[in-house]
């Protein structure tokens, strides 16, 4: 079986190829394409190493990497680090919170990720058309649903963020996290844990007056307690931008720096350096372990803890692709078309919900009716996001002005106007 993997210079290539390696997947060929090619030699040596008995390839076209695979895998960044580095620090130089993938550098991220996506969607579906394209490209939502609306590409998103919150969540109710079902429903770094079921009981009824346990089911302290109780939902770790917007952005000022920033400087020193496994794994460490530290003002590194087993980048990768190949029928969260699942969106409106998963690929499953004020910020964001869609294929500056304008952490039109020339 092979793999095309189009962003193939990216720093998580070799953790993938590892992981697909060490499956029951058969893979014999994995084929890396990245306009960065110097950057992708070094990337597809520490893949080969990190593959034993798979043959790693550095593709010179996308159309080399792609023709033949049975999963495209997309996982580009359109302007490099460097660029998410510049677009945050513009963001916050005009008081609004610089995060890759929500508010204005999500949206600026969407703008130049959007067309080369959609045309790496048409080759697929021209050059390897039984094969699903999974998209990792961020931000998930929008990049999907533009690949999905303006492509016949066969294609889903995923995120690992939904898995490891099911896992933190498992862990602070005390039960087996592999065990359970959840009930979480929303949008790509906008969803919501309703519940976490074992033995087919509902079991988050026992922390919401836990202030102890609702502080560990999260890595880092990111919400109250109180606001936990009162939603009776647990927000996913991206939702505190939107819910202490005021806070993440005084501690972006007060650091002097961006999460952006921050990763380009690993990312620069790893490849200034003699690149091997042992410095490929120390980098892997850092940066994992700096997630989240400017945004919330901790300084103590995010430790990934010992009993996580299922989330991970690699891992929800494989879950996900031997549920298709082994016509499993697995339970897993993704990015897929709504199809009626939340009745208040368009069918064709891209949506991160818990999926049947088998050989015909992933199904949203059926949800209880959505909280009003989880709802409210969906049709917002989703909006947003439509929007933000047809700026970007349009190229129209005023469209993407009013598309910018509606994005919940944006405060007026003026703002927007302000951004998008800063931005673009």
């Amino acid at each position: 079986m092979k793999i095309a993997i189009i962003g193939g210079a990216g720093m998580r290539v070799p953790l993938l190829a590892g992981g697909l390696a060490r499956s029951d997947l058969r893979i014999s060929d994995i084929a890396l394409f990245d306009i960065d090619n110097t950057r992708q030699q070094v990337i597809a040596d520490l893949a080969a190493q990190m593959a034993p008995g798979v043959r790693v390839r550095s593709e010179q076209s996308v159309e080399s990497a792609i023709a033949g695979s049975a999963f495209v895998i997309s996982s580009i960044r359109a302007g490099g680090m460097q660029q998410r580095a510049r677009d945050e620090a513009a963001a916050i130089a005009l008081g609004v919170v610089g995060q890759e993938t929500v508010g204005p550098v999500g949206f600026a991220m969407a703008l130049r990720t959007i067309p080369p996506m959609v045309e790496y969607g048409r080759l697929a579906a021209r050059l390897a058309p039984r094969a699903w394209l999974i998209n990792f490209s961020n931000p998930v939502s929008i990049i999907t649903q533009a690949v999905h609306q303006h492509t016949s590409a066969k294609l889903f998103g995923i995120c690992d963020t939904p898995m490891e919150m099911f896992e933190d969540a498992a862990h602070a109710l005390g039960v087996p996290a592999s065990a359970c079902s959840y009930d979480y429903f929303g949008l790509n770094h906008l969803g919501w844990l309703r519940d976490v079921l074992f033995d087919g009981e509902g079991q988050m009824h026992r922390i919401w007056n836990d202030d102890a346990r609702l502080r560990s089911a999260y890595r880092r302290p990111l919400f109250e307690p109180e606001r936990l109780r009162t939603l009776q939902l647990l927000p996913t770790e991206y939702l505190y931008y939107y819910y202490r917007p005021d806070v993440a952005l005084a501690s972006m000022k007060k650091s002097g720096s961006s999460r952006g920033q921050q990763v380009a400087r690993l990312t620069d020193e790893f490849f200034g350096s003699r690149p091997d496994l042992k410095r490929y794994q120390e980098y892997l460490a850092a940066r994992d372990g700096s997630y989240m530290t400017i945004e919330t003002g901790e300084t103590k590194p995010r430790v990934k803890p010992d009993w996580a087993e299922l989330s991970g980048y690699d891992r929800i990768a494989v879950m996900t692709m031997r549920a298709i190949v082994h016509d499993q029928g697995a339970l897993l969260p993704l990015d897929v078309a709504n199809q009626g699942t939340l009745p208040f969106l368009e069918d064709d409106d891209i949506v991160e919900m818990p999926c049947r998963v088998d050989r015909n690929g992933p199904r949203p499953q059926p949800v209880a009716p959505i909280p009003q004020h989880p709802r409210q910020l969906i049709e917002q964001v989703k909006a947003y996001e439509r929007a933000t869609i047809k700026a970007a294929l349009a190229g129209d500056r005023q469209e993407a002005i009013d598309a910018l304008a509606l994005n919940p952490l944006v405060p007026s039109r003026q703002k927007a106007a302000q951004l998008v020339e800063a931005l673009l």
